[in-house]
Order: C-alpha cells, then sequence, then structure tokens
C-alpha cells in the first residue's frame, strides 16, 4: 500500500485523478454481491422460475446493473465517465438460499473500471431485493467485493492485490 490516497491534492483537498498521461490499455473488473433469502422465500422463488409479482426477477436486475454500471460516475463523484466496451452479468443461487450475483466489466481506457463493475453488482443487487421484498423484509444483502480486476498498475485476483 502506497499511504497516499489518490482523489486527495498537495493541500488535502477532494480532486479527480488526471488520467491524460496514461496509456490507454484493456481493463477488466469483476465484482460480486451476495443475496441472502429466508429458505421459504428461496424456495418459492425457485419454484416460480425467479419471477415475483412484480414480474423476472434476475432479468430486471441484470438490466438495472447495466443501467447503473453505465452511469457510475453519475453516482460516484470523482468516477471519468467512460464508453464501456463489455458488461456481463452472471446469476445464480450459490445454496439453497444465497443467490450470487456477479457483474463483469470491461474498457480499453486510462483508468478502471472496479467502481462500474461493484457498482453494477450492488445495483442488481438491490433491485432483486425491491423484486422481492413483498415476499419477506428479511433478504439481506450480503458482501459486495472486487473479485478481478486486470489492466493497468495492479492486479487483484479474489480480493488479492498484486503489482
Amino acid at each position: 500500500m502506497s499511504g497516499k490516497l489518490s482523489h486527495v491534492d498537495a493541500s488535502g483537498r477532494p480532486a479527480m485523478v488526471d488520467v491524460g498521461a496514461k496509456q490507454a490499455t484493456r481493463r477488466v473488473a469483476v465484482a460480486s454481491a451476495i443475496v441472502h433469502f429466508p429458505a421459504d422465500v428461496a424456495a418459492a422463488l425457485q419454484a416460480n422460475e425467479l419471477r415475483s409479482a412484480k414480474g423476472p426477477v434476475i432479468d430486471t436486475a441484470i438490466i438495472a446493473g447495466t443501467m447503473a454500471v453505465k452511469r457510475t460516475h453519475e453516482l460516484i463523484p470523482f468516477c471519468h465517465p467512460m464508453a464501456i466496451d463489455g458488461c456481463r452479468f452472471d446469476v445464480e443461487f450459490v445454496s439453497g438460499a444465497e443467490l450470487a450475483i456477479r457483474c463483469e466489466v470491461s474498457i480499453t481506457h486510462k483508468t478502471g473500471v472496479e467502481m462500474e463493475a461493484l457498482t453494477g453488482a450492488s445495483i442488481a443487487a438491490l433491485t432483486v431485493y425491491d423484486m422481492c421484498k413483498a415476499l419477506s423484509h428479511e433478504i439481506v444483502i450480503g458482501e459486495i467485493r472486487l473479485l478481478d480486476k486486470r489492466g493497468g498498475k495492479r492486479t487483484v485476483k479474489a480480493g488479492r492485490v498484486r503489482k
């Protein structure tokens, strides 16, 4: 760890990182979120082909997550606006009551897409909650984390940073 925050200038004031001198390279980030359901809610969703009274849960979550990826710079103040090359979601039950949401974002740019992947996974999880809250308010959105980052100065694999 460098011990220095990248979004703070020499006077300690908030500042956007200047990426003008950086080289555009291929960058990919993968993030995940886990949604924990009460057992009866998970069983009902699976029996109903992952549909709630509001419609198809997973399809709606993927659309919302994709929209969030493209608008991350509007939500997080120092994120750069970027034209995203690719955005893909994998959503599956990993246990009887845990739904794993994985968001992969790719770009060729001067800065990474970690925040876009994290935002996509987060908003997809929040959308699942919204689509299912009529069934229970005991649904819990669990760990949201960066799984993988390639391109740029550092590589991250399963939460471990490599330079």
